[in-house]
């Protein structure tokens, strides 16, 4: 059934099976809506700047302090690369130009899918955004392994040092079971 026009989310819902369905779902009372609980949408990059690799320090939780890849949640009606140049500009104030995607990873525990692209900094001027307290470019020797927020950026930092010289390769999938 699509959204109806005066659709509100304080409507009364219950979880149920709706005809026709396989799984329980959040289903309108009064009109049989489906309001659809899906994964959520994370982009981001690897960026560098000739042998350096963008970072951004969260001033905002979850991992508030701790290093990340540019990267957050897409936004209503843009493409995952422009989600991710969004990303880019919004907690590094950083131009970058993508070559392609890097990884995807697909996380059901946190209802998680994560495109991460490869790219470069079209200029090295970079700066804090509101959600950033840093920014740095490092060296491959000067990341902060220790401090870096989620298992993903570790996962795509080795993905990326995997491919890094190479012009044309296939992204990896998920590395949560420790596979890649």
């Amino acid at each position: 059934m699509s959204k109806p026009q005066d659709y509100d989310p304080g409507d009364n819902f219950s979880r149920r099976v709706p005809c026709g369905d396989d799984r329980e779902r959040l289903v309108c009372d009064t009109c049989d809506f489906v309001a659809y609980e899906n994964p959520k949408m994370v982009v981001g990059s690897v960026v560098t700047w000739e042998d350096r690799v963008l970072l951004v320090k969260r001033a905002i939780e979850p991992r508030l302090g701790y290093w990340t890849l540019p990267a957050g949640f897409m936004e209503l009606n843009e493409t995952v690369e422009e989600g991710a140049k969004r990303e880019a500009w919004e907690e590094a104030r950083a131009r970058v130009s993508f070559d392609q995607v890097l990884a995807i990873y697909s996380i059901p525990r946190i209802s998680q899918t994560q495109v991460i692209y490869r790219g470069v900094l079209t200029d090295p001027a970079v700066e804090p955004g509101p959600e950033s307290q840093e920014v740095g470019l490092f060296s491959w020797d000067e990341i902060p392994w220790e401090d870096l927020a989620f298992p993903t950026v570790h996962w795509a930092l080795r993905q990326f040092d995997r491919v890094r010289e190479q012009k044309g390769f296939a992204p990896f999938g998920n590395e949560e079971d420790g596979s890649s």
